[in-house]
């Protein structure tokens, strides 16, 4: 396998290099977590790459990722009930890892 099937990651699991993502290794990290990415997964994994080409930066909180998916698809996806159900736990932390960006600077 080559290093961009396995690109480099930190002790958290986020890339090094948020550039060497695809989608297959968001798969690969969404399985660490014994996640299935679905339809909805990836709406909010877009959005975040887009987010981040944008700003140069992950949504620095989970209340900015909150924002931000309700700001991009209404209420009834950008609430904080739905993104736990998709991303468990931290949702901007575990949703960020997965696509490939660093890791939100105010994310416990």
């Amino acid at each position: 396998m080559t290093e961009i099937e396995h690109p480099e990651r930190n002790s958290e699991g986020f890339l090094e290099d948020a550039w060497a993502w695809s989608p297959s290794i968001a798969e690969r990290i969404a399985a660490e977590d014994n996640l299935a990415l679905s339809e909805q997964h990836w709406e909010i994994i877009g959005l975040l790459r887009d987010f981040y080409v944008k700003h140069e930066i992950s949504p620095p909180s989970n209340r900015l990722f909150v924002k931000a998916v309700k700001e991009a698809m209404g209420e009834e996806k950008g609430n904080s009930i739905y993104l736990m159900q998709l991303f468990p736990g931290t949702p901007a932390k575990t949703a960020c890892r997965i696509a490939g960006l660093p890791r939100p600077t105010n994310c416990l």
